[in-house]
């Protein structure tokens, strides 16, 4: 699906991709749900969240952090507290930091908490989203706070993106589970 331009596609593309992220999750077996990822073999992924990110509930919490720093960043702006999207001491180069942060912060949160966190936070996000119109997401320069960008890219980048980017993850782990899988039934076959 191409990336949102309206408050109709906005609203659809995160609908849809929560929606999805769920029927996969419903789908992963309980072996899948209790193996740790492990991405140490894949050269491609070097990203740091490839190394962070142990389990599922460690993915559900970080969309849910996400979700809280758009809901926090559009209250404080709306009622006047001027704020930046990331929270201090963190910018756009460092938020890599105030994911593993994140990541600490919900190491005694359980899968069943994790995912009512990011049922309501989606909620919130989803309702958020709906009050305002389709000039005031996709048009710049209609709040001041948002910078050079627009509001909908908020929007889109912490939930349909972000949704793209946790099934990927997740579909990633659920291979490898596979393969280990397979690789387990071969050598006990010889």
């Amino acid at each position: 699906m191409p990336r949102p331009v309206t408050k109709a596609e906005l609203i659809k593309a995160a609908s849809e991709g929560y929606d999805k992220l769920n029927r996969f999750i419903s789908e992963m077996t309980e072996e899948q749900l209790q193996t740790p990822f492990d991405f140490s073999d894949d050269e491609k992924k070097k990203e740091a969240h490839w190394k962070r990110d142990k389990n599922l509930r460690d993915v559900l919490v970080h969309l849910y952090e996400w979700h809280m720093l758009l809901i926090n960043w559009v209250s404080a702006n709306e009622s006047g507290e001027t704020k930046p999207f990331l929270p201090q001491p963190y910018n756009w180069k460092t938020y890599g930091d105030m994911n593993v942060e994140f990541w600490k912060k919900h190491q005694n949160t359980s899968l069943d908490k994790a995912k009512l966190l990011l049922e309501k936070s989606h909620k919130d996000v989803m309702t958020l989203a709906e009050k305002f119109t389709n000039e005031q997401l996709f048009t710049k320069g209609v709040f001041k706070w948002v910078g050079g960008s627009t509001l909908g890219s908020y929007f889109i980048s912490t939930t349909s993106s972000h949704y793209d980017w946790a099934l990927k993850k997740l579909k990633a782990h659920v291979k490898n589970c596979l393969h280990n899988d397979s690789v387990q039934i071969a050598q006990k076959a010889k």
